[in-house]
């Protein structure tokens, strides 16, 4: 049986548009997903910030009811056992939010302990534990609202782990966290899945996911585009390659005239602190550099790579469209 299940699971938010002439509008979050999700799994959901993501997780965790479709953990129906499922899973949102700033972590950890109503002698050895997991112990006794950002995320992570869960959601966990942070909480990510955890991990981190996941499944407008390997993402773009310009300041028309090249498969534009990195996906072998450059012609070029695909470049051929980051 399947740890986590869904066929067809649907999200529509009711909103209303308009200051005098108010007018109803449905905001379609998920639309028909499918998914199963074996034991002891690392799954990856990846998705631009939008994409419905945290819907999705809030449906499977119980906090939030699907509009149709099914969706079942421990092949459990969210919507009618929530009871039963809530003591088996923990959650863990990336932010700030969800710790007490005037507790110290080992009191954050002791509250959460008495709201899942464990017996004192568990808490007393299990609170140790993750403190230790975490590498939080020597801060223990400190209030939180002292602890750098990674503290608290690490810290976020104990408190989902406090009960032992056997499926833990991980939503944007390492979002906003400085490179190091990050890193130090993926292995602990690792950590948890060599344990047997099975965990949900959503992201809009292409590399994360590369690094981390058994399976990822690519969410665009609340629809699952496909679901595989991140090896066998990557080999959606093996006969590609990609070259990457860095100018400043592209004209549209430009891109537009790039982007419809016959050789071209997708274009992407990410915004940097002063320039443009244009990111384009061209039929590898193909000797296509001079002609980007003369299209560009005009345009102050400051560099330009070739290189070898990525999941990343995997994930923008299936979203499609341009893309933008800051």
């Amino acid at each position: 049986m399947s740890v986590i299940f869904t066929e067809g699971l649907r999200r529509v938010y009711k909103t209303t548009t308009g200051v005098l002439r108010r007018k109803r509008k449905e905001i379609i979050a998920l639309d028909g997903i499918d998914l199963s999700i074996r034991s002891g799994e690392l799954f990856g959901l990846l998705g631009p910030n939008g994409a419905g993501k945290t819907t999705l997780t809030r449906i499977l965790a119980t906090i939030l009811l699907p509009t149709s479709g099914t969706a079942q953990v421990f092949g459990l129906d969210v919507a009618r056992s929530a009871r039963e499922i809530r003591p088996r899973i923990g959650l863990v949102f990336g932010g700030e939010r969800g710790l007490y700033s005037r507790l110290s972590g080992r009191d954050n950890l002791q509250y959460f302990a008495d709201l899942y109503q464990m017996p004192p002698g568990v808490a007393k050895q299990r609170i140790p534990q993750l403190l230790d997991m975490m590498g939080l112990t020597e801060r223990a006794e400190e209030r939180t609202e002292g602890y750098s950002r990674g503290m608290k995320q690490r810290l976020h992570i104990a408190r989902g782990l406090i009960h032992d869960p056997e499926l833990l959601f991980l939503d944007e966990p390492t979002t906003g966290l400085d490179p190091l942070a990050a890193r130090e909480l993926r292995e602990v990510i690792l950590g948890l899945k060599k344990a047997g955890k099975t965990i949900f991990l959503t992201s809009h981190y292409m590399f994360e996911m590369d690094a981390l996941c058994d399976r990822v499944a690519v969410l665009s407008q609340g629809k699952i585009l496909v679901v595989d390997t991140p090896s066998a993402l990557k080999k959606l773009v093996a006969d590609l390659e990609v070259v990457e310009i860095e100018c400043f300041g592209i004209p549209p028309e430009l891109v537009t005239q790039i982007r419809t090249h016959p050789g071209v498969a997708a274009v992407n534009i990410e915004v940097l602190e002063h320039t443009q990195l244009l990111q384009i996906q061209a039929r590898a072998g193909a000797e296509l550099v001079k002609e980007f450059l003369k299209i560009l012609e005009g345009v102050q070029v400051r560099k330009v790579v070739t290189r070898q695909p990525t999941l990343e470049d995997a994930y923008i051929k299936l979203v499609g469209g341009e893309s933008r980051k800051v």
